[in-house]
């Protein structure tokens, strides 16, 4: 009898293992694979601000300023991104080519056709901007 009971054990031993291996197999095959987002390349313009993606980052164009988005725009879950840059004021007259300007943050939010980006450099917001995918705008420069 002891015989038995140790050979249904291990039996009951390896169907536990098969059992939770198979369910395993079950949850990864019912969960999507987590996919990347990056904002396609292309304009995206509103009254104050022109954001042209680019398949490594963006060139932002202000009113007063341009701007630098330094990695690629790679949307999460919820069509957010926070991405390093660089924000290059601006004034009347000529501009300097080699101006490298100050540190700052890019963050964004899309929502259908429509993107919110909020700038800030320094530990300061610039400000927030809503831009519209394909928009072409004209910006009054501070020139």
């Amino acid at each position: 009898m002891a015989k038995t009971y140790h050979a249904s054990r291990n039996a009951m031993h390896l169907s536990s293992h098969y059992v939770g291996f198979g369910l395993a197999i079950a949850i990864a095959s019912a969960c999507p694979a987590a996919s990347v987002t990056r904002l396609s390349p292309g304009v995206w313009g509103g009254d104050a601000a022109i954001l042209e993606v680019t398949k490594d980052g963006a060139n932002v164009e202000f009113e007063c300023a341009v701007g630098v988005i330094t990695k690629p725009i790679v949307l999460d879950a919820k069509g957010g991104f926070d991405l390093p840059g660089t924000f290059t004021a601006e004034g009347r007259g000529p501009t300097r080519d080699d101006a490298t300007g100050s540190v700052a943050r890019y963050v964004g939010s899309v929502k259908g056709e429509t993107l919110t980006l909020t700038v800030s450099a320094e530990g300061k917001e610039i400000g927030s901007y809503p831009l519209t995918r394909g928009r072409q705008s004209v910006l009054r420069k501070c020139r």
